[in-house]
Formats: C-alpha cells, sequence, structure tokens
C-alpha cells in the first residue's frame, strides 16, 4: 500500500514528518510538500510559470520525500500523475499547526490538497492540530494513523477535514462527526505606513466563532473531542436555487429586447 502526504506548512514541518513516521507503520509514504510555506494559499495551481521537484532525504525506509516548487494542490497533482508509479490508497494532508474550522477550509492550502486529491478521484483527508503553542504532533499522528487505517478500501470519493485537541491521547474524550460551524476574524484589516510614508495594509485578526452550536467542528474541539467533517466540492446553494425556482419565467426575460 502506497499513501500520498503533503502540506502547507512546508516540507519541512515537524508535523509532516511526525504524520510520515505513523502512515510509514501502514505502508510506503510518498511525502510531496512544498518547500516553503503556503498557509492561507488556498485552493491554488500554478499555470504561469514551471514547477521545480528536489527529492530529499528520508527520515525512514519506507519514506520517500519530495520538496516542490509550487502549492500544496500542484504537490498531489505532481504526486498523482508523475512521482508515484500507481494512485496512492489514501492522501493526507497535514499535520497543520492550528485548527482548520469553518470558513477556514476556503483559505486553508492544507484542506485545498485534500480537495485535489478528491478531484483526482482519490480518497483524502486533511487533519490539523488545534493550537500554535506546544503542538502535541505525535498525539494528532497517532489520530491520523487509527484514522488512515480504518478507512483503507473506503470509497474513492471521500473527503473529511479532521481537528485534533491539542492533548494527551488519554485526555481525548472521543470522536465526533461534526458539521462546519462559522469562523471569521475580527479586526482582520491593518493598515500602517512604512519607513518613506508609503501606506500598507496587513491582513490578519483573532478568530471570531460566529457559530458554535450542537454538532459543530468548534463545539468538538472546545470539549475535547477529535473533530471529523465531511465535505463536498458541490458550493451549490440548493435552497436558494428552489427560492429562485418560481422567477424562472422573469429570468429568462433578463434577456430579450425591451
Amino acid at each position: 500500500m502506497r499513501f500520498l502526504l503533503t502540506n502547507d506548512d512546508g516540507v519541512d514541518s515537524p508535523g509532516l514528518m511526525a504524520l510520515a513516521q505513523a502512515i510509514s507503520e501502514l505502508g510506503d509514504v510518498a511525502v510531496v510538500a512544498p518547500e516553503k510555506e503556503w498557509s492561507g494559499g488556498g485552493h491554488s495551481i500554478t499555470i504561469h510559470k514551471p514547477l521545480r521537484i528536489r527529492e530529499r532525504e528520508a527520515p525512514g525506509e519506507r519514506i520517500r520525500v519530495w520538496q516542490c516548487s509550487g502549492s500544496p494542490a500542484d504537490c498531489v497533482v505532481i504526486g498523482v500523475f508523475d512521482l508515484l508509479p500507481e494512485p496512492p490508497i489514501l492522501v493526507i494532508s497535514g499535520i497543520n499547526l492550528g485548527p482548520n474550522l469553518g470558513e477556514d477550509l476556503t483559505y486553508s492550502g492544507t484542506v485545498s490538497a485534500a480537495m485535489e486529491a478528491y478531484i483526482c478521484d482519490l480518497p483524502a483527508f486533511s487533519i490539523s492540530i488545534a493550537s500554535f503553542h506546544g503542538p502535541r504532533w505525535e498525539v494528532a499522528a497517532e489520530v491520523a494513523q487509527r484514522l488512515a487505517k480504518l478507512l483503507i478500501g473506503f470509497p474513492k470519493r471521500l473527503l473529511l477535514n479532521v481537528n485534533v485537541p491539542n492533548c494527551s491521547l488519554s485526555e481525548l474524550r472521543g470522536v465526533a462527526l461534526t458539521r462546519l460551524g462559522r469562523r471569521r476574524y475580527r479586526e482582520r484589516l491593518t493598515k500602517g505606513n512604512d519607513p518613506f510614508g508609503r501606506p500598507y495594509y496587513w491582513i490578519a485578526g483573532e478568530p471570531e466563532v460566529e457559530e458554535n452550536g450542537e454538532g459543530s467542528d468548534s463545539q468538538a474541539l472546545e470539549h475535547g473531542f477529535v473533530s471529523i467533517t465531511p465535505f463536498f466540492l458541490d458550493l451549490t446553494d440548493y435552497t436558494m436555487l428552489a427560492r429562485l425556482d418560481p422567477l424562472r419565467k422573469e429570468l429568462a426575460q433578463i434577456l430579450l429586447p425591451s
């Protein structure tokens, strides 16, 4: 069995290496990861310049590591269509430093790599640790290994987002199947002037969970549960589609001469 691993924190991330070590106990591991950090890069594909890859020293006999000049999604494409002799049994992206919750999924390079695997008809999950300080990589890696073992042989159209509380394995309260909550940021734009008096902008801000109700990914983390959220890429608003349906005739008139 062969697994494909990537991330958005870069090829030198300790979270990625912890994940590779854990997954290598299940089979051969190919790591294809960005040469630099791509946090917040979203689902970016490089189409305006060539990409370069370079093989790196691997931390284990069953692990091979390549660094790529492109995005996390680029790494998946190159791994699947060139570096691997056959499609991987599972694609895992992570372990991300910090949680990926709610609307974060649209920004996250980690999650976007899993999305790209899904587009390639491969089962995939992204995994993040819910802290930016003192991450317990070994715990999230153990969760990833156990989940990967469970998912072997699952249907191809599988896409999961996983968040792991930053605590010991014994302190985890369990696993929750969750939905996406709401996660936005306050004070997300800072404006200043550089030493030459020219204005600059810095996009950042403190996360603010607006909706943290029953069954959400945020609530699961707050209560010490591993959050597993299945999702897919059909962004159609079916509720609004139904509401607009009575306007079909009026909408058809828009392009007619007045």
